[in-house]
């Protein structure tokens, strides 16, 4: 993943979380970071750093409910949204979905670099 990548991704991985979370009925933090990497191919790597500081956001605005199951041996913490969180899914991907189209209709003349420096 590239730095301005990295750049853009901080803008959104509320959105992107809220969106996984929005098409599964649950999800746990490693299943949320290789969703996004494999429908990437790779070149979006959600970091347990920058994930599960939004995950613990979105509990706190009351967006997504955790339960606790035992998984071979080990306590896995799933994410499930709430019914405020669908809502706030569904709103942040229409809200993402038109700022890109803006930035496509503002961006679609060719960028012309000055030989002047």
């Amino acid at each position: 993943m590239n730095s301005s990548t990295t750049e853009y991704l901080r803008g959104t991985l509320k959105t992107i979380v809220l969106t996984l979370l929005a098409e599964k009925e649950r999800m746990y933090g490693y299943e949320i970071t290789q969703e996004a990497k494999e429908r990437t191919s790779g070149e979006i790597v959600l970091t347990f750093g920058s994930l599960y500081p939004v995950l613990y956001k979105l509990e706190q605005e009351g967006l997504v409910q955790t339960e606790s199951e035992e998984v071979e041996g080990r306590l896995r913490k799933y994410y499930a949204l709430t019914l405020t969180g669908r809502q706030a899914a569904r709103q942040k991907l229409l809200d993402f979905t038109h700022f890109t189209q803006l930035m496509n209709r503002l961006l679609q003349t060719p960028l012309t670099l000055s030989a002047q420096v």
